[in-house]
């Protein structure tokens, strides 16, 4: 999958079968809606292309109200929207900054702009909540009508539902906001996961004998928070069974080399011999998180943290223990 930033780029293409949305957590309906796109693409000998945003549009209001209750929870980074768009088979992703200038533009000049001049779109599918423009004033019957009279293709894909439940970002977010891995399961059509590079910390964890991979999550309002026991794949050719904090570490004082971010810190629960003490740093890891075990709790000291990361760990066997077919016992 070709990724641009804007759309301003010589390689990008000509013209698209296109849709528009934030993908926050490419769910079911997404994946849905990904696969119709692909096929109406390839009908007309053109590439299929997701046009997305960074930040979330109601990101930029927030920070410009200065109103942090108007940001969404984030379900995922940037890297795993990508990453999943790209398993979807799509063959172009353009990530638009949201700014000010995009926020002003109206309907019709975001038509014009955007999405006929910058993306040459030919065919152009959206969900049944489509909006855009300043102050969100388009909709479906606007681009459609604006297809018909400006030569392109416009669809609208009802919403899509699983057990009677309709499958939207907002879902995946309550689902892993209440710890209900299952129900985020369902939605999004495998385990929730998060990816990324393994950064240095503090090192606190080894010396209290539970070695972390430390991964950034990109964004201050993770959907889901607190201790999970978690498979982490990329270090070994079978997943690691393990426990994962994932949040800002209440324990921890300001002198955290990492204080402030949101991290995902994951203690695998049998290290693999052939990294050594750093031979993670720096991979590519990601981390499936299967079941929640409690919400981050705040330690008085340092050995009330160690013990209570140890009951964490036995909590996580217990949990692999009644499900043994997920990952491996050994490395």
């Amino acid at each position: 999958m070709k990724i641009f930033r804007g759309f301003k780029h010589p390689d990008i293409a000509r013209a698209c079968a296109l849709t528009i949305g934030n993908f926050d957590g490419v769910h079911r309906g997404h994946q849905a809606m990904l696969s119709l796109l692909k096929g109406e693409a390839q009908q007309r000998g053109i590439p299929s292309c997701v046009l997305t945003f960074e930040p979330h549009p109601r990101d930029f209001f927030a920070g410009l109200t200065h109103n942090p209750d108007l940001a969404p929870a984030r379900v995922g980074t940037l890297r795993d929207k990508l990453n999943d768009l790209n398993t979807c088979g799509v063959d172009q992703t353009v990530v638009l900054p949201f700014d000010a200038q995009l926020a002003n533009l109206s309907p019709q000049a975001f038509i014009d702009t955007v999405l006929l001049q910058g993306l040459g779109a030919r065919y152009v599918l959206v969900g049944d909540d489509f909006r855009f423009g300043q102050r969100r004033a388009g909709d479906y019957t606007l681009l459609d009508a604006a297809g018909l009279k400006q030569g392109f293709d416009v669809a609208r894909m009802n919403s899509y539902e699983v057990h009677k439940l309709r499958v939207s970002s907002s879902a995946v977010r309550d689902a892993l906001s209440e710890g209900r891995m299952a129900d985020a399961t369902a939605l999004l059509g495998h385990p929730y996961c998060i990816s990324g590079h393994v950064v240095h910390g503090r090192k606190l964890g080894r010396t209290l004998g539970f070695k972390t991979l430390n991964l950034r999550f990109a964004h201050w309002k993770p959907a889901a928070r607190g201790i999970f026991a978690v498979l982490v794949f990329g270090l070994s050719e079978q997943p690691l069974r393990g426990v994962a904090n994932l949040g800002v570490r209440p324990s921890l004082d300001p002198k955290d080399v990492n204080g402030g971010r949101v991290l995902l810190e994951t203690h695998c629960l049998d290290w693999p011999q052939h990294l050594g003490t750093e031979g993670a740093y720096g991979k590519i890891i990601s981390v499936e998180l299967l079941h929640k075990l409690h919400d981050e709790l705040k330690y008085d000291s340092l050995d009330a943290l160690t013990a209570g990361i140890s009951k964490d760990c036995q909590d996580a066997r217990g949990y692999f223990d009644a499900h043994p077919w997920l990952g491996a016992t050994k490395t």
